[in-house]
C-alpha cells in the first residue's frame, strides 16, 4: 500500500485547512485510515481515524474543529481542520491499516501562525 498526502500550507490561525491522502496498490481489505501528527520535539500523536464502515474517533484537543472523512470508492481519506490554532502545527501523516501492516504516508506539514 503506497498512500499519498497533500493539501499542507501555511494559515492563519482561525483558518482552515483540508488535507487529502490517497491509497495505491493492495488497497484490498484496508481496515481504518486515519491521521496523525508530529510537531518538533513532540511525538506522534493521532488526530483522527475512520474505520471502512465509518466510526470515527477523535483526539480531544481536536473533536469538534477537524473532521475525518473516507471514499472508500477513491481509497481516500480526507481531514477538513477548521479554526486552526498556533499549536496545531505540525507534520501530519495518514496511515492505514491492513492486518498485519500498517502503512504510513510521507507526511504533510502544517503551520499555523498566530
Amino acid at each position: 500500500v503506497q498512500l499519498q498526502a497533500s493539501g499542507g500550507g501555511l494559515v492563519q490561525a482561525g483558518g482552515s485547512l483540508k488535507l487529502s491522502c490517497a491509497a495505491s496498490g493492495s488497497i484490498f481489505s484496508i481496515n481504518s485510515m486515519g491521521w496523525y501528527r508530529q510537531a518538533p520535539g513532540k511525538q506522534r500523536e493521532l488526530v483522527a481515524d475512520i474505520t471502512s464502515g465509518g466510526s470515527t474517533n477523535y483526539a480531544s484537543s481536536v473533536k469538534g474543529r477537524f473532521t475525518i472523512s473516507r471514499d472508500n470508492a477513491k481509497n481516500a481519506v480526507y481531514l477538513q481542520m477548521n479554526s486552526l490554532k498556533p499549536e496545531d502545527t505540525a507534520v501530519y501523516y495518514c496511515n492505514a491499516d491492513r492486518w498485519p501492516t500498517i502503512y504510513w504516508g510521507q507526511g504533510t506539514l502544517v503551520t499555523v501562525s498566530s
